[in-house]
């Protein structure tokens, strides 16, 4: 391990990191003058509520944003030592977070696969306590393709997934896998929420990957729109 990520993870660096990180983002939602679709959405999104929020993973740096002040928002984050300092920056920010492995494709057909099983656990019962569950759709390492994992959430908990994106017009794009971007102060900001999309108990296999491509079209739908309500074109697409 090298000396900058030894330092990295000592406590006293984290919390300072933290506390960086949710000042930041708290002033770039303060000064970016931001737009919601659908307007005045206040009532309707506390009748879908609570629900799973489908995020690209590259969007997961400011979903923070969609949290209201009377919201109960979680979201989970790996037990991994790198994912502390987005822990408690989210948690300064209120959201709760659960810390376990996240459900992906494999607990479709094994609700108890390894890994996956603590994690849906958890969010079922978040859901259930009437948190509204901030959750990344993509495949694993690949962006912008949905996972089989949001879609078991939706399966297991009965609550449907809604897709939200959140973006500002200036920002800056990293060069990673989930294309992660972060928004800069002083400019526009929108925040777009997609048709929620139910996922009964009981489905064929052809009937599942169809939600799945549902899912994945409103997503990108919701991102795309997003962009051009801050009148900058998304410079990077969907996988092909």
């Amino acid at each position: 391990m090298s000396l900058v990520k030894r330092i990295s993870r000592r406590p006293a660096v984290q919390r300072a990191l933290s506390r960086v990180a949710s000042g930041y983002l708290d002033l770039v939602r303060r000064t970016n003058r931001f737009v919601v679709e659908p307007t005045g959405p206040d009532a309707w999104l506390d009748g879908v509520s609570p629900f799973i929020a489908g995020m690209w993973h590259g969007q997961h740096l400011m979903i923070a944003f969609m949290r209201r002040p009377h919201d109960r928002v979680a979201t989970i984050i790996s037990r991994n030592p790198d994912g502390n300092i987005n822990t408690m920056a989210l948690e300064r920010l209120g959201v709760r977070v659960m810390r376990a492995s996240g459900a992906r494709g494999r607990a479709v057909r094994d609700v108890r696969a390894k890994g996956g099983a603590e994690g849906l656990r958890a969010m079922v019962r978040a859901l259930r306590d009437g948190e509204t569950v901030a959750f990344s759709a993509d495949v694993p390492k690949v962006s912008r393709r949905a996972d089989a994992g949001i879609l078991t959430l939706a399966r297991f908990s009965g609550r449907p997934i809604v897709p939200v994106a959140v973006v500002t017009s200036r920002h800056i794009r990293f060069n990673s896998w989930d294309r992660a971007c972060l928004g800069l102060p002083f400019g526009r900001g929108a925040m777009v929420f997609g048709e929620p999309i139910h996922v009964p108990r009981e489905n064929e296999p052809e009937d599942f990957e169809a939600l799945r491509q549902r899912l994945e079209a409103e997503m990108n739908r919701v991102h795309d729109r997003a962009y051009t309500l801050v009148g900058r074109p998304d410079r990077v697409g969907p996988p092909a």
